[in-house]
């Protein structure tokens, strides 16, 4: 399992995290948007209202400009 942490919220990734996504074949830039992508959920995780939470994890995906492969 790989989690966001605190340098995120500052802007820088955790760059361990993004060795071991690419070494398992993940290239850099879905690696990022995976990150960035984990860190906006955690953040989710507070919305309680499932209609909101949707339509706000689908805006955080399209602003990633990522396909991440799966349904958000």
């Amino acid at each position: 399992d790989v989690r966001c942490s605190h340098g995120c919220t500052i802007g820088q990734l955790d760059e361990s995290a993004l060795f071991y996504m690419r070494t398992r074949g993940i290239g850099k830039k879905e690696a990022r948007a995976l990150l960035m992508y984990a860190f906006a959920n955690n953040v989710l995780e507070s919305v309680k209202i499932p209609q909101i939470k949707a339509r706000i994890n689908k805006l955080i995906a399209n602003k990633i400009g990522v396909h991440l492969g799966f349904e958000v």
